[in-house]
């Protein structure tokens, strides 16, 4: 329930926002300025965002999109002439366990739009169209059909921990913002080896694993190299994030995600979890160390200026206003709720 509360709340402040706001505003004071609104999801009623899923050329290729205007993006937008680019990375189709097979393949029968043995083909928004034997993004139209980098043909289910701690002075006292008064939050962050940018350490959900095993599980081998420890320091870090994986922690968001990899028949959801560490206590011990996917890892003031791989950015935003801390020096008139 307090996840539909909070779902419904970042529909309308966005829905909200966006109406106050030019089309194509790039405005470093607009709260937006990275979030395109371009459909609405008609059952659901949600707002989704596809700014970064038009960019070209696509991540780790040459392959350049087929140009789609803002307005054509909705699938409600007749377009007869539509002809996007088919791209499959030559490292989704060498066949590896994370990724299906092509569509037309012998005993591939995929059951899209619910629990297909250990995967989960379901969408964190509802139904989605599955047309010719291949779903349908329903953000709309990218300009690239296949799966680009994904692997799974519909939903690919991430899981993105955010974990925060207050930014604190040598006494321990929290640190506020000269302008604001607000406290700043701070929350670990990871800089990607496949694209540089910095973003939430998070990654795929496997099959048959629970969310909540993948949260702590990515967290664990992006930020601490767990991956690279012995049995004995495993176990201690696993002892001493048992405190804060344990604890009170709310769901940021669930569901699609405007990322660089989507494509009209393969799209990226995600389940983003805050886990707080209010005194700091629990944090301030783990050693944080890159591993796996990351190339870097640090704590980071949390402000608006912060420009985050995907989605990241707005998930940090919802993080901000639930625990009431800094994030804009002047939000301007069209960030007013």
């Amino acid at each position: 329930r307090a996840v539909a509360v909070l779902s419904l709340s970042v529909v309308l402040s966005a829905r909200s926002a966006a109406q106050r706001r030019p089309a194509h505003s790039n405005s470093s004071a607009n709260c937006w300025s990275h979030l395109h609104p371009v459909n609405m999801f008609n059952s659901y009623n949600v707002k989704f965002y596809h700014s970064k899923a038009l960019t070209s050329p696509y991540p780790g290729s040459h392959v350049e999109r087929g140009q789609v205007p803002e307005d054509k993006v909705g699938w409600l937008t007749e377009w007869k002439d539509y002809n996007p680019v088919e791209y499959t990375a030559k490292s989704v189709l060498a066949g590896p366990s994370w990724a299906d097979p092509q569509i037309n393949d012998e005993g591939f029968f995929p059951k899209f739009n619910e629990r297909d043995g250990e995967v989960e083909r379901k969408s964190l928004n509802g139904l989605y169209v599955v047309e010719n034997g291949r779903p349908r993004n329903p953000a709309g139209r990218t300009g690239l059909t296949g799966r680009g980098l994904l692997g799974r043909w519909g939903p690919n289910h991430a899981a993105d921990p955010v974990v925060t701690r207050w930014k604190r002075d040598r006494s321990g006292n929290k640190v506020s913002h000269p302008v604001t008064g607000k406290n700043i939050l701070q929350f670990v962050a990871i800089k990607r080896r496949d694209c540089g940018e910095w973003a939430i350490p998070g990654g795929m959900v496997d099959p048959g694993e629970k969310i909540s095993a993948t949260l702590r599980r990515e967290f664990e081998e992006e930020a601490l190299n767990a991956l690279q420890k012995s049995p004995e320091e495993k176990a201690k870090l696993e002892k001493q994030l048992q405190k804060l994986f344990s604890q009170e922690h709310f769901v940021v968001y669930r569901g699609y995600v405007d990322d660089p990899r989507n494509t009209d028949n393969a799209w990226m959801e995600t389940e983003a979890v805050n886990y707080h560490d209010e005194t700091g206590e629990t944090m301030d011990n783990l050693p944080l160390e890159a591993g796996d996917d990351a190339g870097a890892v640090k704590w980071v003031d949390i402000s608006e200026k912060l420009e985050l791989y995907a989605s990241h950015s707005y998930f940090i935003k919802l993080v901000t206003e639930k625990r009431g801390a800094h994030w804009s020096e002047d939000p301007g008139p069209e960030c007013h709720e």
